[in-house]
């Protein structure tokens, strides 16, 4: 039989199916690694990086006053503009003058101006009315909405919860260990005595 028919013997069996299998699993299973570590590297950038570099502000959003522009688990990045430039409409996260004084993030429908000091009242989207307080903006500038993450916050609170940090902790240096063991076992000896043949006999055939 000659060599030829040998190999496509061999290219027939089940073995080389399942070597062939494993291939693709290996290459989705890097393609998913590869994105998670992108998407991990993105939201680094921009929950830790970016507010240092460019100086906006993040924050995860609890209620659903401001529904359906920001749900709950949204992340909102703001970014400082000057009262002066603010406008009825605008959106703005600022320390509401009652109670805790709780950071709130609602739209602007009055803003009022009196010897240099400007005032706000706001509205959550999904509120039936108006906040019931008036707030005096402190400074000469204000974090206005820029933009939204959807469902970021409620990811990374996900994150911190202790069975999840721990699973993640433990877990994935466990996964580089199997998987460098599954390498190496996964080595055909037989491919490589083959390699040795066909390099000891050019052609494949015998001297």
């Amino acid at each position: 039989m000659s060599t030829n028919s040998v190999a496509a013997l061999h290219d027939g069996h089940p073995a080389g199916t399942s070597t062939r299998t494993r291939r693709i699993l290996n290459r989705i299973l890097t393609v998913i690694t590869t994105l998670l570590l992108v998407l991990a590297a993105a939201v680094f950038l921009l929950l830790a990086v970016g507010p240092r570099v460019f100086g906006y502000q993040t924050a995860t959003m609890l209620t659903g006053s401001m529904s359906p522009l920001i749900n709950p688990g949204d992340v909102v990045v703001t970014a400082p503009v000057d009262v002066a430039d603010l406008a009825v409409g605008d959106i703005i996260t600022y320390h509401i003058p009652i109670e805790d004084h709780r950071v709130e993030t609602h739209r602007i429908v009055e803003i009022t101006t009196d010897g240099g000091t400007t005032a706000v009242r706001t509205k959550g989207d999904a509120n039936n009315g108006v906040d019931p307080w008036t707030a005096t903006l402190q400074g000469e500038q204000v974090y206005r909405h820029a933009f939204t993450v959807p469902y970021l916050g409620s990811a990374i609170r996900t994150l911190r919860e202790p069975v999840v940090l721990n699973t993640l902790m433990y877990g994935a240096p466990a996964v580089l260990v199997i998987g460098a063991l599954a390498a190496i076992w996964r080595k055909d000896p037989d491919a490589e005595q083959k390699t040795d043949d066909a390099g000891a006999h050019p052609g494949g055939m015998p001297a």
